[in-house]
């Protein structure tokens, strides 16, 4: 008998759990505190324009003048959001490739690769001191896409 009011009460259980998890958007990438960076939800994602000019210096090694560094920091603490930095830092970067045709392991500029420039861009958050999220824990100031081939 207490076999069968287990089974019922896991079966409930179940049921109603689906069925938050649908309602909630559990396993959605729309949900959570990123989700608030979603321009299809009307966020407007900074150009970070300084950001920009600095990744393009520090991947061909030039010198980054204190001027670029410190309107670079600044336009990415501007966004309010912690959440969405590494987002538009993202999205910067693929507007960098667009606008110079870079196709996967090629150059961006002379003497600068893709992955280069990827990565110099995922540690702007650590250069400029600014917070992240951090899920791991481990204190890094790093974009976690920087691990990921097809950023």
């Amino acid at each position: 008998m207490w076999m069968k009011t287990v089974f019922w009460g896991l079966l409930l259980f179940m049921l109603v759990a689906t069925t938050m998890a649908v309602e909630y958007g559990a396993r959605s990438h729309n949900s959570g505190p990123w989700s608030w960076c979603d321009p299809a939800t009307g966020y407007k994602v900074s150009a970070l324009t300084g950001c920009r000019a600095m990744v393009k210096l520090q991947c061909v090694g030039s010198q980054v003048p204190e001027a670029v560094l410190r309107d670079c920091c600044q336009q990415l603490a501007d966004i309010n959001n912690e959440w969405c930095r590494c987002g538009d830092l993202s999205s910067m970067l693929r507007s960098v490739y667009q606008e110079l045709g870079v196709r996967e392991g090629r150059e961006v500029l002379p003497g600068c690769r893709k992955e280069v420039m990827k990565l110099t861009a995922a540690s702007v958050p650590e250069v400029c001191k600014v917070p992240i999220p951090n899920p791991s824990g481990d204190g890094a100031g790093v974009c976690y896409w920087a691990a990921y081939p097809d950023t």
